[in-house]
This record gives C-alpha cells, sequence and structure tokens, in this order.
C-alpha cells in the first residue's frame, strides 16, 4: 500500500482576535492614508514640478524596501527565532514550498501585518505642517506609504490567475508588480528579483549583482549560509504552521 505523500505546508488560518486586530491597523492605515491625502490636496499646489517627482521617489523607495525585507526573510534567520520566526520568516518559507497558500488568504489576513508597520509612520505624516519642504516630504510620504501598505496585496494579485481588470491594468503599465516579473523570483532558487511591490528594482539591483554582493560580504563577516534555514525547513515542513 502506498503511503499518502506528506501535505504541503500552510499557514494556519488567523484567529478571531488576529482578525479584530488586523481589522483595526487596515482600518487605521486607511483613514491615515485619506487623512494625509487630503490634507495634501487641500494645502499643496498640486501643479507644481516636484509633486509628482516626490511621489514616484516614495513609490520607489517603497520597492526597494520591499526588496530589502524579501531578501532578508528570505535568505536570512531561522523560522524558530523568537516572534519574528512564526511572524515574518515562516510566511516566506510556506510561500515558497506552498505559493498557491497565499492566494487563500483574505484580504485582512494579507495585510494586517504591513499596515500597523505603516500606522505609526503615516500618523507622523498627517502631523506635518504643509509648508515649506515638509510639503515634499509629506507628497513623498503618501508615495511611499500608499503604495508601501499595499505590498502584501500587490504580491498576492501577482500569484492571481486572473485579478481584478484595474489592476491588470497597472500590471501593464508597470506601475504595480507584474506577474511575470515576479516569476523570475519563483523560477530558480528564490534568490533574486525580491522586489514586489512595483518591481522597479528588480532589473536594476540584479545588474548590479547586489543581493549576491552582500551576501558574500555578510557570509565571510559571520560565517552564516545563505539560505540554509529555507532548505531545512523545505525538508521537514508539512502541515498547518502557528503564525505565533
Amino acid at each position: 500500500m502506498k503511503s499518502s505523500p506528506t501535505p504541503l505546508p500552510a499557514l494556519a488560518d488567523m484567529t478571531p482576535t488576529q482578525l479584530l486586530l488586523a481589522g483595526l491597523w487596515v482600518t487605521a492605515a486607511a483613514v491615515l492614508l485619506i487623512t494625509l491625502g487630503v490634507r495634501i490636496v487641500r494645502h499643496v499646489d498640486l501643479l507644481q514640478w516636484w509633486v509628482p517627482v516626490a511621489f514616484v521617489a516614495g513609490m520607489a523607495l517603497a520597492d526597494l524596501a520591499s526588496s530589502l525585507v524579501h531578501w532578508g526573510a528570505d535568505t536570512w534567520g531561522s523560522a524558530d527565532l523568537p516572534f519574528i520566526g512564526a511572524r515574518l520568516l515562516v510566511p516566506f518559507r510556506v510561500h515558497h514550498v506552498n505559493p498557491d497558500d497565499f492566494i487563500r488568504r483574505t484580504f485582512l489576513d494579507t495585510n494586517g501585518d504591513v499596515a500597523a508597520l505603516a500606522v505609526p509612520v503615516l500618523f507622523a505624516l498627517v502631523l506635518l505642517p504643509l509648508d515649506g519642504r515638509l510639503a515634499v516630504l509629506a507628497v513623498f510620504g503618501l508615495g511611499l506609504c500608499g503604495v508601501g501598505v499595499m505590498t502584501n496585496q500587490i504580491h498576492q494579485w501577482a500569484h492571481m490567475p486572473v485579478p481584478p481588470a484595474p489592476v491588470r491594468v497597472l500590471q501593464a503599465l508597470r506601475i504595480l508588480l507584474r506577474p511575470t516579473d515576479h516569476a523570475e523570483h519563483h523560477s530558480g532558487k528564490y534568490d533574486r528579483h525580491y522586489a514586489i511591490t512595483t518591481g522597479w528594482w528588480n532589473r536594476p539591483l540584479e545588474a548590479i549583482e547586489f543581493f549576491r554582493r552582500a551576501e558574500k560580504l555578510i557570509a565571510r563577516s559571520t560565517g552564516a549560509t545563505p539560505r540554509a534555514d529555507e532548505k531545512i525547513f523545505s525538508a521537514r515542513s508539512g502541515g498547518m504552521m502557528s503564525r505565533g
């Protein structure tokens, strides 16, 4: 008799308490984003040349940040680390072994953690006086947080067979991460194309071999082996994984 195959690892569903907290964070982030946007529209001349430049620069920083966080979570650390292992590293490990598990996650499940990180930044931006150079910072922050808070959602859309029509348009325009671009990350050893917000940084960082050089430097300095924990996780994992 053939033994049944080991089930692919999957993240456990959020508990009611976790869902409530995620909902609160997402709501708070949305309210603060809208408040910031309304303040900018009311107090900043949007026809000034620097407005689109600052906004796009904020989007670019969000994409760069997504690549650095994604690379760090994929490459270093152990899934057994307290708190950060279960909350940050395990979801990335599961995603590589079972990418389809990400698609089934609800909106709150997908976006709650990133919203929680964005709320303090947005709160500070809302308090900025919109005169002089601080207006530039506010517009920059709107671009940064506006797409940054949606990073996990954008990532999920890139995995969907048929994302919503407006999203497909934004993907085609390269405003949001394109599925074909993100497929490069999943096509081999998960060691490239880490940017998962707009995807703008993927090709430039690969062209200069930024992550390969950084990994060699860190490995020489610490003796750590890139992606060593992911190999261990893939070999032993199966079933539902706790979120911590």
